[in-house]
């Protein structure tokens, strides 16, 4: 489980972080991920959000896709720079890989979407 601190919850931080001024975006075939910096959090900690649609299974499968997501996020909350909030979307694809693909997925499109 993220810290609070490092947790998006409300609908319109999802939402800026999406389609916001200024939001990137890396996509793969496993995972989408958006991230958007506003100066009002400039010196906050990073915030992450999950989205897990029904098209990626039942509520089994869509609960292990967020935990293993979330797990492979929370080792690289370190490396997500401050003042950002990043949303992981996993495509219907994430739910039959292993751990290692998925955890793999996550770093580099990650870096995709934080670098300045």
């Amino acid at each position: 489980m993220l810290p609070a601190r490092h947790r998006l919850r409300e609908r319109t931080d999802f939402t800026t972080a999406v389609r916001g001024p200024g939001a990137s975006r890396a996509g793969g075939r496993l995972i989408v991920v958006h991230a958007n910096r506003t100066d009002a959090r400039a010196e906050l900690p990073p915030r992450v959000g999950f989205v897990v649609s029904k098209a990626v299974g039942n509520a089994v499968v869509r609960n292990r896709t967020k935990r293993r997501l979330r797990a492979s996020v929370a080792t690289r909350l370190a490396g997500i720079p401050a003042g950002l909030d990043v949303v992981v979307r996993a495509n219907p694809a994430a739910a039959e890989v292993t751990w290692d693909e998925l955890d793999l997925a996550v770093g580099r499109q990650l870096d995709k979407a934080c670098r300045p």
